[in-house]
């Protein structure tokens, strides 16, 4: 299998140069151990030596267990190395305090580690190593990595396959769209629920199942917990404390609603969209082409959100981001909004047809309670610019 370079290399290389503990979350799939591992190949890690210990691995938990831990047992385990790489760190018990031993009392050591809900190991790290770490999130593969891979327009005329089967790895390299399905399948099953379902020891995976299928189903939607538990048979704070774990497991992500200034704007409501476009349709089950399904305008708009939270978290900008509406009948909604001291307030809409966003206007209501915002219609001829920030161009 090739390898795509990804976006984190530079900012993740530095900080293996630097003092702190640096942590990697990302949900499952992504790249982040064979991430790690080839930036822990070169030559001078490489030569000071590398010890690399499993989560997954009973024995190696044992290594790391904080019951046992002192700092003449740590440098027993890494020895002479210079590296310890803890993987599925998230799976060791108190792996914070641990790694805060092993930071302060073996200095010459640079630590890393990986975990792929960031429940779990934020939990475990963060107060013990408060001051002591840096944390990234790798995500699904972006526009930028896979553009740099072939082509921007390459890429772009790709942008059907990634709505329909979204960016993971093994997703992207697949050889065939029945090779995609199967891996989307596969992770679906095997490895992407499993954060969740190891909360409260959950034994039947039916409920999750139901919950993620009535979410996938109301993407571009506002949703009520109270409404998705009547359907399924759950009360609306289980569901909420469901949908919190599926966020910090990386697979979905939500949106508030925007309000300061209008009486009728909604200001609890809430949108929840699927971190990849693929595990949304693999969860309902659909692949069909964009030309036949009912859904295309919301999953473009999946899309577009999810990509442009990338590029937010990779420049590690201070965003904050919305969607917006007021009641009553009408185009009183904003599918998307930014909002940053750097460059105010940012409203765009969504329409996949460029026919139908060259009609498209800023909704009044809006325009004359927030005069001071910029607003921008987004279609598949220029969306390039907005999951990038405006660092790649293609003409259309």
């Amino acid at each position: 299998m090739y390898y795509i370079t990804r976006d984190l290399e530079c900012a993740l290389a530095e900080a293996l140069r630097g003092k702190k503990i640096v942590i990697l979350y990302g949900s499952r799939q992504t790249g982040k151990t064979t991430l790690i591992e080839r930036l822990l190949a070169v030559d001078d890690i490489k030569r000071e030596g590398v010890v690399t210990l499993s989560g997954d691995v009973l024995e190696e938990r044992e290594l790391l267990a904080y019951e046992t831990m002192t700092p003449e047992k740590a440098r027993v385990v890494i020895g002479e190395a210079k590296t310890l790489f803890v993987d599925e760190a998230q799976k060791i018990r108190d792996i914070g305090l641990t790694l805060k031993i092993i930071h302060d009392r073996l200095k010459d050591v640079r630590i890393v580690a990986t975990g792929s809900s960031s429940f779990e190991l934020s939990e475990e790290v963060g107060e013990p190593l408060t001051g002591r770490m840096d944390e990234y999130v790798l995500s699904t593969f972006s526009f930028p990595e896979l553009a740099r891979m072939t082509s921007p327009v390459s890429e772009r005329n790709s942008l059907e396959s990634r709505l329909l089967y979204g960016s993971y790895p093994d997703v992207v390299t697949a050889a065939s769209d029945m090779k995609r399905r199967r891996a989307l399948k596969s992770l679906c099953s095997a490895d992407l629920f499993k954060d969740v379902l190891k909360w409260q020891n959950l034994k039947n995976s039916d409920m999750l199942g139901k919950l993620t299928k009535v979410l996938s189903l109301q993407i571009g939607n506002e949703v009520s917990y109270k409404e998705i538990g009547d359907l399924i048979g759950m009360d609306n704070e289980t569901v909420e404390s469901y949908i919190e774990r599926l966020q910090k497991a990386f697979v979905v992500f939500r949106l508030s609603a925007f309000a300061r200034n209008l009486r009728n704007e909604l200001k609890k409501s809430k949108k929840i969209y699927f971190c990849d476009t693929g595990i949304r349709n693999a969860v309902i089950g659909n692949f069909l082409p964009l030309g036949v399904r009912e859904d295309t305008g919301h999953l473009f708009e999946n899309y577009l959100i999810a990509e442009r939270m990338k590029n937010n978290r990779l420049k590690d900008l201070d965003v904050q981001s919305f969607f917006w509406r007021i009641k009553g009948s009408g185009t009183n909604e904003i599918d998307y909004l930014e909002e940053s001291a750097e460059r105010g307030l940012l409203a765009y809409e969504f329409k996949w047809s460029p026919g139908q966003a060259t009609k498209a206007r800023c909704p009044k209501a809006f325009a004359a309670a927030y005069p001071e915002a910029s607003w921008h219609c987004v279609s598949r001829d220029n969306y390039i610019e907005f999951v990038t920030g405006g660092d790649l161009m293609v003409a259309g």
